[in-house]
Parts: C-alpha cells; structure tokens; sequence
C-alpha cells in the first residue's frame, strides 16, 4: 500500500460575499479533488482544541495523528527540531518574528516578507547589542551567553535560551505569548508577553525597536519602497517535545516535502525525512510543479509522502480569497493530479487531502473550527459526495472530533 498526505494549509474559510457565498474552495475548480471526493470518501475533523492555540502547530500535529495534549510543548521548539538544534532538560526556544508595528497597531506580521539575508543581518545586530553587550541585570538574571538569536527564513527565526544545571529557567508552562499573525491590523498594546519570565522577552522587543529604527538594513528596504522591520516578537516558547517516530506507531515510512520550518521539525522530530524542493518558498511564489515532481519521485522510495503547501494560509493572512483561490487550483493541477496518476500506477493506495486548521479570509488569522478532508483509495466506499468543500463534507455526517484519531482510519 502507498500513502499521500496533502495538506493546503489553511484552505478552510467560511463564505465570502465577494464570491457569492462561496468559500474558496467552492468557488475554485479543483476537478482532481472533486473525483477523489466523489470516489471516495469527505468529512471533517478538529485538529485545533479549544484550549489550545489555533495555529499549524497544534494542527499539524493532531493531522499527523499526536494528541496535543501529550506531545506540545511549544511552537519554537518544533523549528528548533528543524534546525538541528538540541535542547537539554532546561533549554527553551522561543520563535522570533520580524514584524512592522506602527502607532501599536500590527501592520504585518512577516515584515513585508523581510528577505533571509536581510533577517540574519538584523539578528546579528540584536544578538550583538540586545544580548552581548548587556550586563546580566539588563537580561534580569540571565547570563548573555544563555540567550543565541537563531536565524531561520525570511522573518520566521528563533531565539535559543540555554539552562544552567541546577538553576530554574525564566520560563514555565504559565507564560503566555500570542502569535502576531493572529494581531494583523489589530492593537498589540495588550497582547506583549505575560507572566514568568516575560519580562525579560518585553525588554528584548522593546529595546529592538530603538535599534532597528535606523538600522541599515531597513534603511535600505525604505529606500526600496518596503516596509521595514520595526521590532522583534517573541512567543510560541517551549520545551524540548518528545515524540515516538511514526513507524515505530503505525508501520509506515514517511517522508516530508515542505517549506516551512514547522513541518521540518515535526518530521525531523517523528522520523520521517526531508525532501527540499528547490523552488519552494513557503509563499504564494512557491514552485508547484516541482512540489508535484519530488512528490511522485517519492513515492517509489517510501511507503508515505506527506506534501505540505503554506501559499493558502498565506493568502488568507493578506486578505485575497483570489489568491487563495488560484493556489487552491494550482494546488489541484500541479500536485495532487501527479501524485494521485502515480498513486494508481501501484494498485493498492489511499490519498488523504486536509489543512490543518482554517484561516478565514475575514480575519486573516488562523481559528478553532472543524476543517474539511477528503480520503479515498483502497478500501475507501463512496458515499454519494461528488466535491471537496466544507459544505460536503459536512453533510456527509463523518466526523472526528479528535483530529489525531483520522489518521489512524487512514493507514488502518
């Protein structure tokens, strides 16, 4: 048997008045998905608990089959995996946003997009001024060889705590930080982190407004006509996440194809490992073709091939159901018609089409909420829907309330 995951992340919306009702998925031709859903089978799940946050990496993890509740521990710690970073017992990673704020309000989360080179060049000057220049009550008791800037991509990076043996961290499970792509075009004046240890990540993203101000890099990105990256975010900390490798829980040898940090790590942390697509930027811009490529490519080498694409989530978090909607389609024709043709040329298959979480192009932040999947190969019976969208999937009355219980029905 062969297994394909397709993940449009964030594809789930509601209705838009723009498109006469439709959500973007409706409104989309996605004539691959629509005779997958109408050989098979739709339904929905909820891969984000109430009482968790509603963002990829819970989502991700519930899609994947890890119960949240047993295996989270933080956003940042799941990109660190990514990165090959280790933490020791009393390590914490924290992600690091390049964000634009302007009179309090979050303009973008992403920094007009800030580009690699131009996010390790700031990082540079805050792990430089913010962290080693400082004196140890500057950083509230914390040494400035505890603290490393980790550069990622483009405004997604990390900041790395290190713990002393026998010393408490800053940190614990209490302290709260909110994701800035849940803050666009929203005050930010009561969203700062709280609780232990948030004085120190305040101070840090206070003080890097004064350095960034009229820092060269943004000075350049002016001049260019982009917005500049005003200050760091700080939030998504945790702990070091344990989780057991997919094989060794359901038999199966996966592999991940994606752009985003977040999905590497969770691969890196189950197991499963990482095909790079050159070409794939974890935007709107990515290279679908070729996701599509390394993806059927795959499938002679492992029993699973998970395809991750982030340009549907990012789409809702500027607002454009029209560009959701185009990578919904390009999503259809580039990847999901070459992996399903390959599929079928082993016989025995099964394809499983699902994002992790909606993200609405309303509010362009990620929400709670049940998401449309679609599953359908070997073994799988019709039963009577003929499209993929959250309307169908929803009458068809299958239901996970738990999402990390839907894989298990897959590879079952």
């Amino acid at each position: 048997m062969k297994y394909a995951i397709i993940i449009p992340d964030g594809c789930a919306d509601e209705s838009i008045e723009g498109l006469g009702g439709m959500t973007p998925l409706q409104a989309a031709h996605l004539p691959n998905m629509d005779r997958l859903a109408a050989s098979g089978r739709v339904g929905l799940s909820n891969n984000t608990p109430a009482h968790l946050p509603a963002g990829s990496e819970v989502a991700n993890l519930c899609l994947l089959g890890y119960d949240p509740d047993t295996y989270f521990t933080g956003r940042a710690p799941l990109e660190a995996a990514a990165q090959g970073i280790e933490l020791a017992p009393g390590d914490w990673a924290v992600r690091c946003n390049l964000v634009t704020v302007r009179d309090q309000i979050m303009v973008d989360f992403t920094a007009d997009h800030v580009s690699t080179a131009e996010a390790t060049e700031l990082l540079a000057s805050a792990q430089e001024f913010l962290v080693d220049r400082s004196s140890p009550a500057e950083l509230f008791g914390i040494l400035p060889e505890q603290l490393r800037f980790i550069p990622g991509v483009s405004y997604r990076n990390l900041l790395i705590f290190r713990g002393k043996p026998g010393a408490a961290a800053p940190f614990s499970r209490y302290t709260r930080t909110r994701a800035p792509h849940d803050l666009t075009d929203l005050p930010v004046d009561h969203d700062y982190p709280r609780g232990p240890g948030s004085d120190l990540l305040v101070s840090l993203m206070e003080r890097s407004c004064d350095l960034f101000r009229e820092h060269p890099v943004n000075t350049r990105r002016v001049s260019h006509g982009h917005s500049p990256a005003t200050n760091l975010w700080l939030w998504g900390l945790g702990e070091a996440p344990k989780l057991p490798s997919f094989e060794s829980r359901f038999g199966i040898r996966g592999a991940m194809i994606t752009a985003v940090d977040l999905l590497r790590g969770i691969a890196a942390l189950i197991q499963w490992p990482r095909i790079e697509v050159p070409g794939a930027t974890g935007y709107l811009d990515t290279d679908y073709d070729a996701k599509g490529r390394y993806a059927v490519d795959a499938l002679d080498h492992y029993d699973l091939v998970c395809v991750h694409i982030e340009a549907p989530d990012e789409a809702s978090h500027e607002g454009r159901p029209d560009a959701k909607i185009e990578s919904l389609q390009r999503i259809d024709e580039a990847i999901v018609g070459p992996i399903v043709r390959k599929l079928e040329t082993f016989g025995e298959y099964r394809v499983l089409v699902s994002p992790d979480h909606p993200t609405p192009c309303s509010t362009k932040k990620h929400s709670h909420g049940n998401v449309p999947f679609l599953m359908a190969g070997s073994g799988i019976a019709p039963d009577g829907q003929n499209a993929y969208d959250e309307a169908n999937a929803a009458a068809s009355g299958w239901k996970f309330d738990k999402g990390w219980d839907l894989i298990g029905q897959f590879v079952g």
